[in-house]
């Protein structure tokens, strides 16, 4: 039997299994139709919901996307209206450069146009005024060539009157004077501490006409020269050549201790050689020359120049010698010095090395005194341990008569 309670009352009853069934299935056929039935409503309300919140939530992201894209759409029309701008900004700024570039260039150009035209009229002026300065240095020397011209032909005239006025003596003696007036005339100028003056000196029975001496700063003679003037008339019978005088005056340079000779000579007027100018005749003999009177003071000073360079050469090679010398004794000092200390180290060398061997051999002598010392205290170690185990007792051990005795001296003193 089953027990069912109802339960709007509380009444129970007892029903058979067959009717328990019985109600227990209507009940849940009743009960699951209900539920089925509210579990389909919910189920479609919840259905609902959720396609009606999915559809918002998908519209709502279209929108979103939508909104998106908008701003996207405007952030890139911007961004190509800003770049078109700044395109547009770049390229009228380099339009503007450019035509700055353009303006400037044409204006260089005009004005290295201007430039040229002046420089070229500045040249032409500057050369119109050359033109002028040279057309009147050219006037004034041709001028001055013309004047002095004419000053040599009066003073070849004067020479000619002169020379046929006087005796061949008179003409050698104005000769000496005109170059040593010359000479005068410079002489504080160009050659303030040199020596020129007649060579009163006779020598083995000759001299010459003059000594000229220069001497530098220091004191020291550089150039020295004889000179031998030599003229005569025109209307002289025996006509004297330059060369004629050549030896003497060489003889006279040598007694002289002159470096230089020259012979002024008015001798072979009709000579073109001598009258071309300064004439060297060192093939015939040492540093010799031949000179016009005109020519007087250029061979001094050519000779002068030449002998100042020469001086200062020598300087520079003496100095140089002397450099050298000083290297050279230097370089012997020490070669001397390194041979020296070589043969003193190697001297040294060889003692050393002697006097080690001695220490090794006195080394080796000492060892074997050492040695023979260690044996022998080995030798007195044993023989003091002998005598320390030595006892009368071993001592009599196998003599009765002697261990009688010193029984008997032992007994005594006690």
């Amino acid at each position: 039997m089953k027990e069912i309670k109802c339960p709007k009352c509380g009444t129970v009853f007892k029903i058979d299994e067959n009717d328990y069934n019985e109600i227990l299935e209507q009940v849940k056929g009743e009960a699951f139709a209900k539920e089925i039935e509210r579990n389909k409503k919910e189920a479609e309300e919840k259905y609902l919901e959720r396609l009606n919140a999915e559809k918002a939530k998908i519209i709502s992201e279209n929108e979103k996307k939508v909104a998106e894209l908008l701003h996207q759409k405007e952030l890139l029309e911007k961004s190509q209206k800003d770049e078109v701008e700044k395109a547009l900004s770049k390229k009228e700024v380099e339009i503007a450069e450019l035509k700055g570039k353009i303006t400037n260039a044409a204006n260089e150009a005009q004005l290295k146009v201007n430039e040229a035209i002046a420089k070229e009229k500045k040249v032409q002026e500057e050369l119109r005024i050359e033109k002028q300065k040279l057309e009147g240095e050219l006037a004034s020397k041709k001028k001055e060539y013309l004047i002095e011209l004419n000053a040599k032909d009066e003073e070849v005239k004067f020479y000619k009157d002169f020379k046929a006025k006087q005796s061949t003596k008179g003409i050698g003696e104005s000769l000496e004077v005109y170059c040593h007036t010359e000479f005068d005339k410079i002489r504080a100028i160009a050659y303030p501490r040199a020596y020129f003056e007649k060579d009163n000196e006779v020598i083995e029975g000759t001299k010459g006409d003059f000594v000229f001496r220069d001497y530098d700063e220091n004191g020291t003679e550089f150039l020295s020269i004889m000179f031998e003037m030599k003229n005569e008339g025109d209307g002289t019978a025996t006509k004297h050549k330059n060369e004629d005088f050549f030896k003497k005056l060489d003889d006279d340079r040598k007694k002289k201790n002159c470096e230089y000779a020259v012979l002024v000579s008015m001798l072979e007027p009709e000579s073109d050689l001598y009258n071309n100018g300064i004439v060297d005749v060192s093939h015939r003999y040492p540093n010799m020359y031949v000179v016009r009177p005109q020519f007087f003071l250029p061979i001094i000073a050519l000779l002068d120049a030449t002998s100042k360079k020469t001086s200062k050469a020598l300087a520079t090679i003496e100095e140089e010698r002397q450099r050298n010398i000083d290297v050279t004794n230097f370089e012997a000092k020490l070669t001397e010095f390194q041979t020296n200390f070589g043969r003193n180290y190697d001297l040294a060398t060889r003692q050393f090395n002697d006097a080690i061997e001695e220490i090794d051999k006195t080394i080796a002598h000492l060892q074997k005194v050492r040695d023979d010392l260690t044996k022998s205290e080995n030798n007195l170690r044993l023989a003091n341990d002998k005598a320390q185990a030595l006892s009368i007792k071993k001592l009599t051990k196998d003599s009765p008569t002697l261990k009688a005795k010193f029984d008997a001296i032992d007994s005594e003193e006690k």
